[in-house]
Order: structure tokens, then C-alpha cells, then sequence
């Protein structure tokens, strides 16, 4: 029991098909390969990682659930000291967590969400915790003044 038009209906799913195969191929052979991906340059205490800073609230799970805000840097991949390497990552880390050690520095940082900012580092490390957001956390740092 086959329905009316089924051969109709089957060759124009083949030709759709033939088609879409089509497509994808030119597609495919019109991209150019991507090189490889390199390692960032590595990074070293005393050095400047510049990128936009945003700002997250994050629930901590030391202070009972409470939301805090969390202060983090976009920059281009880099590479850590080792023993952390590369984060477990193909080219380092692109995402740097700022952490705040005083009102002060959360004050400085709340002033610039969403601008350039530039940072000279003092300690950094991959993520470990659960609470931590990004690829790569900076526990002591100092702002860098932009001109």
C-alpha cells in the first residue's frame, strides 16, 4: 500500500538532498585552512595583562550563598609559570579573574566595568575552585594607569 505521488515525493527528497551535499561541499572548499592555534606568550609576575573588565555576581559558597561581585579581564591567550602551564588549554588562558583583597581595589574596579583597563600582575594561577569563572585567577595585582 503505497500512497499516490510517492515516487514524486522520494526525487524531490533526493534532489534536495543532492543539493544540500552540494552546498556543503563548495562551502568546505571555499574556506581556507585555519593554522594552528599558538600558545600565548607567557605571562610572569610584574607583567601588564590588559583587556576589557566586566563584572559578574557570583552566589560564594563561604558566605552562605550571598552574592558578590566577581571582576574579570578578556585578553589574549597567555601562557602561566608552571607548575599550572597552560590551564589544561591548547593556547592559555583568554579569561583572567581579578581578585579583590579590600573595598579599596573593589571601588577601583566597580569605577571601570566595561572599559580598557591594564593591570600589572602579582601572582597568578589556573582555576581550581568551583566559584572560580574564569580560565585563570589573579590574586595580587595593581592597576596601571592608562594615558
Amino acid at each position: 500500500m503505497t500512497k499516490r505521488r510517492f515516487g514524486k515525493r522520494w526525487a524531490l527528497a533526493a534532489s534536495f538532498a543532492a543539493v544540500m551535499m552540494t552546498l556543503a561541499a563548495s562551502a568546505s572548499a571555499a574556506q581556507p585552512a585555519e593554522p594552528p592555534m599558538k600558545a600565548g606568550k607567557p605571562i610572569q609576575a610584574g607583567d601588564i595583562l590588559s583587556g576589557e573588565l566586566m563584572m559578574m555576581e557570583v552566589r560564594d559558597a563561604k558566605e552562605g550563598g550571598k552574592r558578590v561581585p566577581t571582576y574579570q579581564i578578556t585578553s589574549e591567550p597567555r601562557r602561566l609559570p608552571q607548575p599550572g602551564g597552560l590551564c589544561n588549554l591548547e593556547t592559555g588562558p583568554e579569561t583572567f579573574q581579578l581578585i579583590t583583597s579590600s573595598n579599596a581595589q573593589a571601588a577601583q574596579l566597580k569605577a571601570l566595568i566595561g572599559k580598557a583597563i591594564s593591570v600589572k600582575v602579582g601572582e597568578v594561577a589556573c582555576a581550581q575552585d568551583a566559584g572560580q569563572i574564569s580560565e585563570a585567577v589573579v590574586t595580587k595585582w595593581s592597576l596601571v594607569r592608562q594615558r
